[in-house]
């Protein structure tokens, strides 16, 4: 009876441990079987190639590709131009009730982007976020390439679920032309 009590404890316990640690990566694993470490400490983002990478200590954790805004080549300027930004930012925010699913916001627009803006006697627009598909797209629905009005978007809900797990709040975004 004691060892039936023994064990129920420490699978109870092991529950426990798992689900109080799951944002920080101890019990989550990619396709490869990675261990995610606890500290994504930057997000890199190319447009050229499509592509941003979770970094841990300049090392890539995971890859995926993306979606950018209409008119993906160049810094963003002005409110409207399409243009998803250059520079670097940081996570400012998340919001579960986004109207795409799951958002992470970006800290666009810093000082310098502001100041460009003013020189050019536009606003520099915001609400630049990193996210998954639009709510409501029916199942199997695909979105053209580069469709955002800015944003930085990955190509499935699995995946923003995924960076939406590992990024925490502050974490630097770097995001190249």
């Amino acid at each position: 009876m004691k060892y039936k009590s023994l064990r129920f404890f420490i699978f109870v316990m092991a529950i426990f441990f798992c689900f109080s640690t799951y944002n920080r990566g101890y019990c989550q694993s990619t396709e490869e079987n990675v261990q995610i470490p606890e500290n994504i400490d930057k997000v890199l983002i190319k447009k050229s190639e499509r592509k941003l990478f979770l970094l841990n200590q300049g090392k890539t954790i995971k890859q995926y590709d993306i979606d950018l805004g209409f008119s993906p080549v160049g810094h963003k300027e002005k409110e409207g131009d399409g243009k998803t930004p250059e520079g670097i930012y940081k996570i400012s925010g998340r919001n579960p009730q986004s109207l795409y699913f799951l958002s992470l916001r970006i800290s666009y627009p810093n000082n310098q982007d502001r100041k460009k803006a003013r020189e050019l006697g536009v606003s520099p627009g915001g609400d630049i976020m990193i996210h998954g598909l639009p709510n409501g797209l029916a199942a199997g629905e695909k979105m053209d390439k580069d469709w955002t009005l800015g944003c930085i978007a990955v190509r499935t809900n699995k995946e923003i679920r995924e960076i939406w797990d590992m990024v925490s709040n502050n974490t630097t975004v770097e995001i190249l032309p």
